[in-house]
C-alpha cells in the first residue's frame, strides 16, 4: 500500500510534469515568439499586391487584344 505522502508527492510531480511541458515545447520550437506580432504589418500588402495583380491582368489583356488587331490587320495587308 502506498502511503498518503508517497501519492502527494506523486501527484505533485504528476501536475508540474503536465504544467511545465507546454513551456519545454515551445523552448524547442525553431519559430521566434516574435513572429505573429509582426504578421500584422505585412497584412497591408495584400491590397497592394491585389492592385499589382488587377494592373498587370489589365495589361495583359491589352496585350492580347493588340495582338489580336494586328493578325487580321496583317492578313489583310498580306492579300
Amino acid at each position: 500500500m502506498i502511503p498518503p505522502i508517497a501519492r502527494l508527492g506523486l501527484a505533485t510531480l504528476i501536475s508540474a510534469a503536465i504544467g511545465i511541458s507546454p513551456i519545454s515545447v515551445m523552448a524547442a520550437d525553431p519559430v521566434p515568439a516574435t513572429s505573429p506580432a509582426a504578421a500584422p504589418a505585412p497584412a497591408a500588402t495584400p491590397t497592394d499586391k491585389a492592385t499589382e495583380k488587377k494592373t498587370k491582368k489589365t495589361q495583359k489583356k491589352a496585350k492580347k487584344k493588340s495582338k489580336k488587331k494586328a493578325k487580321p490587320a496583317a492578313d489583310a495587308a498580306t492579300q
